[in-house]
């Protein structure tokens, strides 16, 4: 198997990922539920969590690194604190059902940016333009469709000079890009445990950059429990009920593993991987390869589709061949839209820190064999 849909999950962790999970479930309680042994070593490994994620993110205080279910849960909090129905919200052309559903949903106005692919510079010159006025502004670091790396910098930039609420969707730079969560001044960044980071399924992280938040549960914290409102505090105020102990258990441990390999060599590699099996690529006759001219607007993850053949019937072709890949619209309508694919989706095939230069030398081969079992 050829493991190429790490942007949905990393089904390839490190070791340590699942040993810590079997460890947490055999030892740890719950934090804040008692005064034993296994309560005290859950509040060891979340706190240690939430400390190696505040280094890997340069966040100055570890109580603003907020557990949550996945990055919609999160971006959900973040969008309720900021939020007000009628709002004009300005959002990139690629982002993800989690923000525009979310908003949509709050009913706020959505002012999507719509640029042409891989175009930074537009992208910047849009959001300049539609900012004034604006309530708040969310941004994708990468689109989960195309790789697309945005401006996220010069966007935050612009918000920090108006005065304006940022808001980053970090789904698919977490891990493999540098995030400076002081340096952006964001109000809220939200990621998943289970991509990038390495963590399992059921985890996220909210940062939480220092303004008011508004909690979307209620329930037992552990802490002032005679109060029926939620604490005011970080982060218990977003922490009603059980925590996933297990889950940030292996979370930390993707998060040490990338401490030490380092965010920038991920990166790298990824990038690397996905250029060079996009170039490949092109060489497959009918195959349209979405592939940015200059490397640095691309992370790693890339989209194909075939002038004469359905993408799911070209994901289903693939999968039988042992290649594990997504096809058709990602949960991400806006992107599709924006780069004109909404009524075709696409072939998106992403890489991890855990794959490698041979698996990719293999996937044009392949894919041409996709390609005629899809025909057959």
């Amino acid at each position: 198997m050829i493991y190429l849909d790490s942007a949905a999950t990393s089904l390839q962790k490190p070791r340590a990922v699942g040993e810590a999970m079997l460890r947490a479930l055999r030892t740890m309680a719950s934090p804040g539920r008692g005064g034993h042994t296994p309560a005290h070593l859950a509040a060891g490994a979340a706190y240690s969590c939430r400390e190696a994620l505040a280094e890997l993110f340069k966040v100055t205080e570890p109580e603003n690194i907020v557990f949550t279910m996945n990055a919609t849960h999160a971006l959900n909090i973040a969008l309720a604190s900021l939020v007000s129905p009628g709002d004009r919200v300005v959002v990139s052309g690629w982002e993800h059902n989690a923000v525009t559903r979310t908003l949509r949903m709050l009913g706020a106005e959505i002012d999507a940016v719509r640029t042409p692919l891989f175009d930074t510079q537009a992208a910047l010159e849009g959001f300049a333009r539609r900012l004034p006025g604006a309530s708040c502004c969310v941004c994708t670091q990468v689109s989960n469709v195309f790789g697309f790396i945005l401006p996220v910098e010069g966007i935050a930039r612009l918000c920090r000079e108006r005065g304006l609420p940022f808001v980053l969707d970090a789904s698919q730079g977490a891990g493999a890009l540098e995030i400076d969560a002081a340096g952006l001044g964001a109000a809220f960044i939200a990621m998943p445990g289970h991509k990038g980071l390495l963590g399992p399924q059921g985890t996220g992280v909210l940062i939480c950059g220092g303004g008011a938040t508004v909690p979307i549960m209620a329930g037992g914290t552990g802490s002032a429990s005679r109060e029926q409102t939620m604490p005011y505090c970080l982060p218990d105020r977003l922490e009603a009920g059980t925590h996933n102990i297990p889950g940030i258990a292996g979370l930390l441990a993707g998060a040490r593993y990338i401490q030490k390999r380092g965010v920038e060599s991920i990166g790298r590699h990824e990038r690397r991987l996905a250029r060079a099996l996009g170039e490949q690529l092109r060489s497959v006759p009918g195959l349209e390869v979405f592939l940015a001219a200059d490397e640095r607007a691309q992370a790693g993850v890339l989209s194909v589709r075939h002038s004469e053949i359905g993408c799911e019937e070209l994901g289903a072709a693939l999968s039988a061949l042992g290649v594990c890949v997504r096809a058709g619209l990602h949960c991400a309508p806006y992107a599709h839209e924006s780069a004109g694919t909404l009524e075709t989706g696409t072939v998106r095939l992403s890489v991890s820190p855990f794959n490698t230069p041979q698996e990719i030398r293999r996937i044009p081969a392949l894919m041409e064999r996709a390609i005629t079992i899809a025909r057959a």
